[in-house]
């Protein structure tokens, strides 16, 4: 049993009020796991986040609403276009339990699907800055059928829409602030873009 949500106080880097949560993929439990990082996060002192999607592929859709539904109240999350060109729209549901945290969320090009749904709605309704590198641009419904030479069709049947109606597929997320992580970064256990999420969160 491996957590799909890992989170800390970032005293580490001197700012106790700081909560960090990283999701590394979107499935079932991760809703609910988010919602007891968030609680657990809030009584260790805890009152601002930031939430880490980077190198997240995505996953389930309504894992995904559901994420976003902790820091949004009864706002459009997504809306999936259908080959009809009807829009769908999907709502966050009420009762989040961050939804006055201050928050910034981390993106990568690693960041696709599920994690760009959840990323995509929060800037698009004001809710956070995105900090980091454009996101992978995996924004399409699949259906995939399997042809008899071994060979498979893929068929996009819907595409996902930001709340603004801007496209995902293809195109990806622009973040408010664009920081790249070299490799002497990392090499040197760096992360530019956490820096800059904490500088963004100070009052």
């Amino acid at each position: 049993y491996k957590r799909q949500v890992e989170f800390r106080l970032l005293e580490d880097r001197g700012e106790p009020d700081i909560g960090y949560a990283a999701i590394r993929l979107i499935g079932e439990r991760t809703p609910t796991e988010l919602e007891e990082a968030i609680a657990q996060l809030g009584e260790q002192g805890a009152s601002r986040l930031i939430l880490d999607l980077r190198h997240n592929p995505g996953g389930a859709l309504m894992a995904s609403v559901d994420v976003a539904s902790q820091f949004l109240s009864g706002s459009v999350v997504l809306y999936e276009q259908r080959k009809d060109c009807q829009e769908k729209p999907y709502y966050a549901s009420v009762g989040g339990s961050a939804l006055d945290w201050p928050l910034v969320v981390l993106v990568n090009g690693g960041s696709a699907s599920g994690s760009e749904i959840i990323a995509g709605a929060l800037q698009a309704q004001g809710r956070a800055e995105l900090v980091g590198e454009k996101t992978f641009g995996k924004g399409s419904v699949q259906h995939v059928h399997d042809l008899s030479d071994g060979s498979s069709l893929h068929v996009t049947v819907a595409r996902w829409l930001t709340p603004h109606k801007s496209h995902i597929d293809d195109l990806g997320l622009t973040p408010d602030h664009v920081i790249g992580v070299s490799q002497e970064d990392a090499d040197a256990g760096r992360d530019p873009q956490l820096d800059q999420a904490i500088a963004l969160l100070r009052p």
